[in-house]
């Protein structure tokens, strides 16, 4: 089936709306129910002006709005490819949001509380739950974070991705998106705090008490040693900002 007769046969806009959401509002619908398949191209912007009966510059908005919605990739001299809806696309839009959000120090620890809370409860899961296959898993991620201790870029790498291996043990598809998420919100500020071996060696140090606790199945330890972990870690961030008046 062409593109002209995967088009045809969809309803008419609705009346009143602005066109370039309602011509979004029908390509939306038929990628989300697979008219438009993952890795398909749009059709051409000539043909959709034909078809909803638009102009060049509606159909352009449309594209924008179902780029923003992490519907489709745009790349400059080509057609738009559809993208399917995931986890890890929902939660990229909330972060263009959240980026305008996290600008100072009250921004910044609104967001890395919700981290806390978040990571403490992964940690408390763990200890209880996690099989042997994500215990040597997060063995290896701490070993690899120890061997990194006084190469900055390198030990950010591994930290994020000890933290990360907590946050696949539960099998949710949403926790790893967060944790990307996380990542990339914060990153700028991990960039500009003081590093040195001694940090890193103290950052590592509150990895292997998280790893013990969860492999001694201890939640509450675990718990706390995860808690201890990051309070500690946005004294850290807190530095990145001026003081205080």
């Amino acid at each position: 089936m062409d593109q002209s007769e995967k088009l045809h046969g969809h309803g008419m806009m609705g009346v009143g709306a602005r066109r370039s959401d309602a011509v979004a509002a029908e390509l939306a619908t038929m990628i989300q129910t697979g008219g438009l398949q993952e890795g398909e191209r749009l059709p051409a912007e000539r043909d959709l002006m034909q078809r909803y009966g638009v102009s060049r510059a509606a159909v352009r908005e449309a594209i924008v709005s179902l780029a923003n919605r992490g519907l489709i990739e745009t790349r400059l001299g080509h057609r738009p490819i559809v993208r399917k809806p995931d986890y890890e696309i929902a939660v990229d839009r909330v972060g263009n949001l959240v980026g305008h959000l996290v600008v100072d120090r009250k921004g910044v620890w609104n967001l890395f509380e919700t981290r806390i809370f978040m990571e403490t409860a992964l940690a408390r899961w763990a200890a209880k739950h996690a099989r042997r296959d994500d215990l040597e898993e997060l063995r290896a991620a701490l070993d690899t974070n120890r061997e990194a201790i006084g190469n900055s870029s390198l030990f950010d790498e591994t930290d994020a991705a000890f933290h990360a291996v907590m946050y696949r043990m539960p099998g949710n598809p949403i926790y790893p998106a967060i944790h990307k998420a996380y990542v990339e919100w914060l990153t700028q500020h991990w960039r500009s705090m003081k590093r040195g071996a001694g940090i890193d060696q103290m950052n590592y140090a509150g990895h292997e008490a998280i790893f013990e606790a969860i492999l001694a199945r201890d939640p509450d330890n675990a718990e706390e040693a995860m808690r201890r972990h990051l309070v500690a870690a946005w004294e850290f961030v807190r530095s990145t900002f001026p003081s205080d008046n």
